[in-house]
């Protein structure tokens, strides 16, 4: 068996402990060198009902200047919106066994103040 990071570990622990469901999906994050993901995902029935990330067509052209703390803060908005728009305010946040601090918590913030609940 391969050995696990402590990221996966963290991941794992997690999971363990949450899980989305209809009435609070989960937003989960996922970050790259360069780029930052947020998917909001119904563990109930194995659904993503949203995505937003630095690659998506609404931001990509917005981005090319800005640091990758901003580009978080408005792939955070962005899925906020998303979420809105589909009747999703109350979620459930998976940090993805990332630490709560950087680009993940800028993220989290900016949903927070776009209008979702967690």
């Amino acid at each position: 068996m391969a050995k696990l990071t402590s990221r996966d570990r963290r991941k794992l622990r997690i999971r363990g402990k949450i899980s989305g469901s209809t009435e609070r999906p989960r937003l989960t994050v996922y970050r790259s060198s360069r780029h930052i993901y947020a998917q909001v995902i119904d563990d109930e029935k194995g659904t993503t009902l949203a995505a937003a990330s630095t690659q998506s067509a609404d931001l990509k052209s917005t981005l090319s200047d800005d640091k990758k703390l901003d580009s978080a803060k408005k792939v955070g908005a962005l899925i906020a919106k998303i979420c809105l728009a589909r009747n999703v305010e109350k979620i459930v946040f998976d940090r993805n066994g990332y630490l709560y601090h950087g680009r993940v918590k800028a993220l989290a913030e900016a949903a927070r103040e776009a209008g979702l609940k967690f």
